[in-house]
């Protein structure tokens, strides 16, 4: 199975820090955040990556290279200024996903969860992973059921940013700048989502003060960060 990393966003939360550098850069224990992803990506046995490339993107592949160094193979799609959005980017980058379901995951997240990829049903479109809902986001954004992703009708959870899809959900997608939000509810409202609760460790990284608090509690060996 094929990997995606999300990392052409242009990090407005994080400024400065992302003035000069690509939030995928930014440093938790000294280790990128997208090499810490790409290890658990490792550890999970995906081999074959593809991350979206934006702001300051080139900064991203000559840390990265072609992925050797990190036992993975890595193929960059870069984007126009702007960047085209996660399913616009995600729709760019499906010649090099396969036909098979493919891993989507945020780049901006610290997450154990463990990343073996499902079972989709033929007629499931995409397998969500949610969260308990932050401080920050307390409405959350679907509700879940029987392994089944809701719009309506119960507790709303957070969606993590980590998903498995099936190229179907995306390929008849124009071309160019679309956010899935849409392209998720539109799948949801016809029954075709299923979805899971995680109930560990989960940080939306998006602000400085984020940051550095998991920075020193990674530093700490902290128990609910994971190294």
């Amino acid at each position: 199975m094929r990997a995606m990393i999300l990392a052409a966003g242009r990090g407005e939360r994080m400024r400065p820090l992302t003035d000069r550098t690509p939030k995928p850069l930014l440093t938790v224990g000294g280790i990128p955040l997208i090499e810490h992803a790409i290890a658990r990506l490792h550890s999970a046995g995906y081999r074959d990556l593809v991350i979206n490339l934006g702001h300051l993107g080139a900064q991203i592949e000559e840390r990265l290279g072609t992925g050797e160094r990190l036992g993975v193979a890595i193929r960059y799609s870069r984007e126009p200024p702007g960047a085209l959005e996660t399913a616009g980017g995600i729709r760019e980058a499906l010649p090099w996903l396969g036909e098979a379901p493919f891993l989507v995951i945020n780049g901006d997240i610290w997450c154990d969860h463990p990343l073996r990829p499902p079972v989709l049903e033929p007629a499931t479109l995409a397998h969500l992973v949610l969260a308990a809902n932050p401080a920050h986001h307390p409405g959350g954004d679907f509700t879940l059921e029987a392994g089944r992703v809701g719009l309506s009708g119960g507790h709303r959870h957070t969606f993590s940013g980590i998903g498995w899809y099936r190229p179907e959900l995306f390929a008849e997608l124009p071309r160019g700048r679309r956010p899935l939000a849409p392209v998720l509810r539109a799948a949801i409202a016809d029954g075709r989502v299923a979805g899971e609760l995680h109930t560990q460790t989960w940080i939306d990284i998006g602000t400085p003060d984020r940051l550095e608090q998991l920075d020193r509690a990674y530093r700490k060996g902290h128990p609910d960060v994971p190294a």
